[in-house]
């Protein structure tokens, strides 16, 4: 899902606004997902969760963020960092282990399981009561 192309904008702000609710629950923030997505942006963790306590839309969020970018992007900029997230599979041997292990527990029978987007897609669905 994305956000003004953002990939991972839309579940990073429904941290954030967990986070300043205090119900964010067994989830990180920022997680070091959330913190690739700052990295690229220039957009501070800390001042993003100051814009999430003030109930601010989606729309006005994204309007802030892109406000904030340092340095600012361009759309085919956002398009290519975003379909590169999306791509992005476990990294070093220990993370791969660990991405077995939660298809192991979360799913044995996929197969289609690949990138950390899938794994995160399947974990939401399933603590969320769906049946893998």
């Amino acid at each position: 899902m994305r956000l003004g192309g953002f990939v991972h904008l839309p579940r990073l702000l429904d941290k954030a606004r967990a986070a300043a609710s205090g119900k964010l629950g067994e989830y990180i923030y920022p997680c070091p997902l959330d913190k690739r997505l700052f990295q690229f942006s220039g957009v501070d963790p800390e001042a993003l969760l100051a814009q999430a306590k003030l109930g601010k839309s989606d729309t006005e969020m994204l309007a802030w963020f892109v406000s904030q970018m340092k340095p600012a992007r361009t759309p085919w900029e956002i398009e290519a960092w975003s379909r590169w997230l999306e791509s992005l599979t476990p990294g070093d041997a220990d993370r791969h282990q660990s991405f077995a292990d939660a298809i192991k527990t979360l799913a044995p029978g996929r197969e289609d399981i690949r990138t950390t987007f899938d794994r995160l897609e399947l974990d939401d669905y399933v603590s969320f009561g769906g049946k893998a």
